[in-house]
């Protein structure tokens, strides 16, 4: 019966950011700027970590996969939330929306985890810099980000297995530029206070594990820290953990406000504006955060680009 019900809605309209018109050819240009941004962005911090040997580190091994995981996050948004300002019906089939869910989950897990492998990394880095190279072997490495993107996997079937089986009846309207779990769960018609229950026990999970994680290794990093006597020692340790923090905080600091707070708090047309930060600043800025802040980036830039100017 659920099947049945479920069949009866084949498409859904994406009803976009705003309805103003005048609005809809600005806003296009705008994100399709910044989506370029984002594109270039992650993908040339990617070529140059992939170029530069002196990159080769666990630092950078998991920066590259931050960058991978923005790149991907940002195009499985963006490119179909262009399409609803030069469109009049912004239409998604049903298997399509559930899809970009999946992969919009999958990747929001996945970069909740991969931050909380870096703070890791930068703990170890820190606090036992003897034991370095034997704790972050590469296997050791290739462990964390097994882990990474298995508990992505987990968190996008959570989270579509409990969209898929709800039931849409007449009205396919989704109130938001995305497939997102929160419209989807409002347009059901037999969605129960357990959906809302399983979104909030693996939001909780991808939010708090990493949160957690995070905090204890910047607690044990800060103790180190204060131990340091040279105020240059302190400022370089500072300065290694900087970018990490503020890559940190717009990220969790986005998603929690979206997704952690009751509706009545934070209307739906609130929250669309909201998880902009996430979707589209966040992945643009963090290669921007890490190659700004990052001598050894600067380094390998210049390196490259030296080296393509010379041939």
């Amino acid at each position: 019966m659920a099947v049945d019900n479920i069949s009866s809605v084949t498409e859904f309209i994406l009803s976009g950011l705003t309805n103003q018109t005048g609005l809809q050819i600005p806003l296009f240009f705008l994100f399709l700027g910044f989506y370029i941004v984002t594109i270039v962005g992650n993908l040339g911090l990617i070529t140059l970590i992939e170029l530069n040997s002196h990159l080769h580190i666990p630092m950078y091994f998991f920066l590259f996969n931050l960058s991978f995981i923005d790149f991907s996050f940002s195009t499985a948004i963006i490119p179909k939330m262009l399409t609803s300002f030069v469109s009049k019906k912004n239409i998604i089939s049903y298997a399509g929306c559930m899809t970009q869910l999946f992969f919009f989950c999958f990747f929001v897990f996945s970069e909740s985890f991969i931050l909380s492998a870096m703070a890791y990394d930068r703990y170890v880095a820190i606090c036992k810099p003897l034991v370095y190279t034997v704790t972050m072997s590469p296997q050791v490495c290739l462990f964390l980000l097994l882990g990474v993107y298995g508990m992505g996997v987990l968190g996008a079937v959570a989270h579509t297995g409990n969209i898929v089986f709800l039931t849409f009846c007449a009205d396919n309207l989704v109130n938001h530029y995305m497939c997102d779990i929160i419209p989807l769960l409002e347009l059901s018609c037999n969605g129960s206070y357990i959906n809302v229950l399983v979104v909030f026990i693996a939001v909780t999970t991808g939010i708090g594990v990493p949160i957690v994680t995070i905090f204890i290794s910047y607690g044990f990093i800060l103790c180190s820290i204060f131990h340091i006597r040279s105020t240059e020692g302190r400022s370089k340790a500072f300065s290694t953990c900087s970018s990490h923090i503020i890559a940190v905080s717009l990220f969790f600091g986005s998603g929690a406000f979206m997704y952690l707070k009751p509706p009545s708090i934070l209307p739906l047309d609130q929250g669309k504006v909201s998880s902009l930060f996430y979707t589209i600043v966040v992945p643009m800025f963090n290669p921007l955060i890490y190659s700004l802040r990052n001598k050894d980036v600067k380094f390998a830039l210049k390196k490259t680009l030296g080296r393509k100017t010379f041939f």
